[in-house]
């Protein structure tokens, strides 16, 4: 038996050996192949140029070859560590199929690296790659999908000095809303310039009561820095009411924070909330829930100190009285936060399950990762969140202004927060149910297709 044993590994050896062989050679192959008039180009034209352009937010351009060749060095650098495209989100933990997920196949990561390792060549000059269609700054990003907003709500008009403490502006609007409507998708968009002073821009919807006061239903939407816009999955509804008024709180930096800081005054700063939605009555065909944002707090913010020169880690936990399905995650904090993560804990079984992992976050790139509705949990009553942030308030963080400072909880950017955005569709039980039978069925259909 062991001779047998011994046989049956050197032939598996020699056919590893010989499979790495053909395939070392057939990487070789690929990599001498790789151009920039041919596929590396297009994964630049794809994915860097939305920011780096003319007018972007981007601090250089990479339009043109002769625009890319001095910054191939770096751009592998950033590719390979995964800092650009900037969409912090950890591979191989948890659920992996977000919608508008940035980040570059491993594929496109490595003919990157390989073609600058080559020298970047530019290859057959008579070819190029197809070009990006330059897009406005200012257009929304969901225009292209969805056309233009349906609703458009814009702030009051403020001019941002250059320097100076942290502004706040809270006013309400009228958007004259005459019946009540599903939102499909919602982006929140400074003007311009704009967006390198607005550190966030969240929005409430209020209604009027019986003694003709205006009483808080709960969030619109929730914008930072950075942040592209949110979709909301078929089959349910976040609802603007009929009557309905909203209600700005706008957080601003004079000088501008991150990479996009201007460092100079901002006039006539506006921001404005764009809304798409389903036709009139979507609310009410068959088997449509209800979906709301709101923010998860995970620690008390007056209890959260961050010592000089020092780390913290906050951890919060939160429960349903009924099921629900999580359609998206999005963490918040300030400039010493670095990770986050999400995970849920089911006390039934005392497993806990990763979901979400965020190791390399900034406060210069917010990020609502929306989960895929075929993979979003699907959360039992009585399942627990479990919330967890980490800070960093030492030299070694890049967005740290000084590790020398006591940090505690609190609303100017200075200060740190310590909660995560989430947005719920709330279940009942035949729909939890209904929703589980059907991913098992995908789930038999897939295995079945494979066999």
């Amino acid at each position: 038996m062991k001779s047998n044993w011994k046989a049956s590994a050197r032939v598996w050896i020699a056919a590893t050996i010989a499979c790495g062989f053909q395939a070392n050679l057939y990487a070789q192959s690929e990599e001498h192949a790789l151009t920039y008039n041919g596929q590396i180009g297009q994964i630049i034209n794809e994915n860097c140029v939305v920011c780096h352009q003319d007018g972007g937010i981007g601090p250089m351009q990479f339009e043109t070859y002769d625009q890319v060749r001095p910054w191939a060095p770096l751009i592998s650098y950033k590719v390979a560590n995964r800092e650009m495209p900037p969409y912090a989100y950890d591979q191989g933990i948890g659920i992996q199929h977000l919608i508008g997920d940035w980040r570059l196949e491993q594929s496109e990561i490595d003919q990157i690296v390989a073609w600058v390792e080559q020298g970047a060549p530019l290859g057959d000059p008579d070819s190029s790659p197809p070009p990006y269609q330059l897009r406005d700054p200012n257009e929304w990003n969901f225009a292209a999908q969805l056309g233009q907003p349906d609703l458009i709500v814009p702030s009051n008009s403020y001019d941002i000095p250059a320097s100076g403490n942290d502004l706040w502006s809270n006013e309400i609007v009228d958007p004259g809303i005459t019946s009540d409507r599903c939102i499909k998708a919602v982006q929140v968009k400074p003007r311009g310039d704009a967006a390198a002073v607005v550190h966030h821009a969240n929005s409430s919807v209020l209604l009027e009561n019986e003694e003709g006061e205006l009483d808080r239903q709960g969030m619109l939407t929730e914008y930072a820095m950075g942040k592209w816009g949110e979709m909301v999955p078929e089959g349910v509804c976040r609802t603007l009411p009929a009557g309905a008024q909203i209600a700005w709180s706008i957080h601003m930096y004079p000088g501008g924070v991150g990479a996009t800081a201007q460092g100079e005054m901002i006039e006539d700063n506006v921001v404005e909330i764009g809304l798409w939605f389903h036709e009139e009555g979507y609310e009410n065909s068959e088997n449509i829930f209800k979906q709301d944002l709101a923010l998860y707090r995970i620690e008390e913010q007056d209890d959260l100190v961050i010592p000089p020169n020092g780390y913290q880690m906050t951890q919060g936990f939160h429960s349903f009285d009924h099921p629900v399905r999580l359609d998206s995650f999005q963490p918040h904090g300030h400039l010493r936060m670095n990770a986050a993560s999400l995970e849920i804990f089911y006390p039934e079984t005392g497993r806990t399950e990763q979901i979400s992992q965020i190791s390399n976050w900034s406060a210069t790139w917010h990020h609502s990762h929306i989960y895929d509705p075929d993979v979003a949990p699907l959360i039992p009553a009585g399942a627990v969140l479990v919330l967890k942030q980490w800070y960093d308030n030492t030299a070694d963080n890049p967005n740290n202004p000084d590790p020398d400072q006591w940090v505690v909880g609190g609303s100017r950017t200075g200060d740190e927060m310590t909660h995560a955005w989430l947005a719920i569709t709330h279940l009942d039980d035949e729909g939890y149910q209904k929703l589980v039978a059907e991913r098992k069925e995908k789930e038999s259909r897939s295995l079945a297709g494979q066999d």
